[in-house]
């Protein structure tokens, strides 16, 4: 039996993207308390994703939300990353506030933010572990975000992946 790389791509690329989501549910969490949610987005809701872009483009003018838009094509998939807004009751001061009961609504925790980040840097370390090519997008987290696609979830945050000969989330234009 040949297996052709080239046919077999896809189904690992999803595999791999499966492995980056356990390590960013297993990253260590502050107070160990886990807040993080994490999905797998494929398919159309990648274009939903790439939609949603393209109006924030049209409400505040980023053209970074245009040029980020178009580099979700190239991706495969997209692992999505958030938190659930729960203040840690450290009284830590962190989000600019001296206790967590005078801090505002909305204002989001500033562990639950760190919470955040290294699952992001524990997918990333795994898609690395494989060679992939991925980006982290503010961007797209923000339109998935606003998309509801981890419903609850705040500071959500967008890991396009891709296999291809040339990492297209590298050299990247804006588009018109």
């Amino acid at each position: 039996m040949i297996e052709n790389e080239r046919d077999i791509r896809h189904g690992q690329v999803l595999d791999i993207a499966r492995n980056m989501m356990v390590a960013a549910r297993t990253a260590p969490k502050g107070k160990g308390v886990d807040i993080i949610e994490v999905a797998l987005v494929e398919g159309e809701d990648i274009a939903r994703i790439s939609k949603e872009l393209v109006i924030m483009n049209g409400e505040c003018g980023f053209k970074f939300f245009l040029r980020d838009s178009l580099n979700l094509e190239s991706a495969e998939c997209v692992v999505i990353i958030g938190t659930r807004s729960q203040a840690q009751g450290l009284n830590c001061g962190y989000c600019g506030f001296d206790t967590c009961a005078s801090k505002g609504e909305g204002i989001p925790c500033a562990i639950n933010s760190v919470d955040v980040g290294i699952a992001i840097g524990a997918a990333c370390s795994k898609a690395a572990d494989y060679r992939v090519d991925t980006r982290v997008m503010f961007s797209a987290g923000l339109a998935a975000q606003r998309l509801a696609m981890l419903p609850g979830c705040g500071q959500v945050f967008a890991i396009p992946v891709s296999a291809s000969s040339k990492n297209p989330f590298f050299d990247r234009k804006i588009g018109e």
